[in-house]
């Protein structure tokens, strides 16, 4: 059987002060900018509740059965790192964190994206034929993307 617990990272470099990212990343409400999951479902309820940004920012959404239904919660938020406690409902249930670490050089940041978590038996058995690279990584890979077209928009 697969490992009790996976991690998905991706990252990118992006033309974009740390500053300017860490703004994407630490207001739920921009999300929508970049979130590869945004466009699952046009008809997405979405809630926003505690904090405006940073810690203690809370977003809560239920959709279609491809965008499912969970919550998000900034529990980290410095200048160079962003971290999110995940909880899908729906279509599955699983407790995930996920992390955002901007590392500068020059002119341009690099942006790594990391997705932590248990894999429960269901997610153990499905990943002897799907693994949570392949179904996750390729969204990460297109959010960052959006990431990089939103922050370097000027």
């Amino acid at each position: 059987m697969a490992d009790k617990s996976f991690r998905i990272t991706r990252a990118t470099t992006i033309n974009a002060s740390p500053e300017r990212i860490h703004a994407l990343l630490d207001d739920f409400h921009e999300w929508r900018a970049w979130s590869p999951w945004e466009g699952l479902d046009p008809a997405m309820e979405r809630s926003y509740a505690g904090a405006a940004s940073g810690v203690g920012a809370v977003y809560a959404w239920r959709g279609n059965r491809r965008a499912g239904a969970g919550r998000m919660e900034i529990v980290e938020s410095e200048a160079r790192h962003v971290a999110v406690d995940l909880l899908f409902s729906a279509p599955m249930k699983a407790h995930n964190r996920v992390d955002f670490t901007l590392t500068p050089a020059d002119d341009r940041t690099t942006v790594e994206w990391s997705m932590t978590g248990p894999q429960n038996v269901v997610m153990r058995l499905m990943s002897t034929f799907w693994s949570m690279e392949k179904l996750v990584g390729p969204d990460m890979e297109k959010g960052l993307a959006q990431l990089k077209g939103a922050a370097e928009k000027a």
